[in-house]
């Protein structure tokens, strides 16, 4: 039987990006397939009472510099040198992730994420900008006017509200979480035990 990764995913966190490349050749090698779930982290956060990194540890000597450190050592080991941070961040993501909704209600989701990924951390935009937004589809090849009229569509509004919901009754606070049946793991660096986990 394949075994399936829930992946709780928004494009707002840089993790999120970091780990959808170092999930790659996890599905290579344990033959898994990523359930991608699109949510909203502001509305997580919110929901939960969580905070980003930068905020939650603001005043904590050398807890962010260290989260840096940290970052940086996981795009060594994967190779991930395409990674640029977004010089906007944060972005706030809900045009796009409602745009991953409709891909996923149109059976192209995955590609969508791995073409937007691009603009929002290889090659950095404003991707809360809607003009910006719509030039990104146009230059990935991205239907831009069907798109950004889905992005206003009450159901891909609502799908997205029941996901994130749903994400937090699950126990999901922040993003990257994946699930493995019903382990949750949460954060890139245990992105390992996920490995772990679909080989037993």
């Amino acid at each position: 039987m394949t075994k399936t990764v829930d992946f709780y995913f928004d494009f707002a966190s840089p993790n999120a990006y970091l780990s959808n490349k170092a999930l790659a050749p996890i599905k290579e090698r344990t033959g898994a397939t990523v359930n991608y779930i699109p949510v909203l982290l502001g509305g997580i956060f919110k929901a939960t009472g969580n905070k980003p990194p930068m905020e939650q540890f603001f005043g904590v000597k050398g807890k962010n510099e260290y989260q840096s450190l940290e970052m940086e050592r996981f795009i060594q080991r994967h190779g991930l040198n395409a990674f640029q941070m977004n010089p906007h961040f944060p972005v706030m993501s809900l045009q796009i992730i409602r745009g991953a909704v409709a891909a996923d209600s149109d059976g192209y989701l995955e590609d969508y994420i791995d073409k937007i990924l691009v603009h929002m951390w290889e090659e950095p935009k404003k991707m809360d900008d809607l003009e910006v937004i719509k030039a990104a589809f146009e230059e990935s090849g991205l239907d831009s006017n069907k798109l950004l009229e889905q992005m206003q569509d009450p159901e891909i509004k609502a799908q997205l509200i029941a996901n994130t919901e749903a994400a937090v009754e699950r126990g999901v606070f922040g993003i990257p979480t994946f699930f493995v049946g019903d382990e949750m793991y949460f954060g890139k660096d245990t992105l390992w035990q996920v490995e772990e986990k679909l080989s037993e």
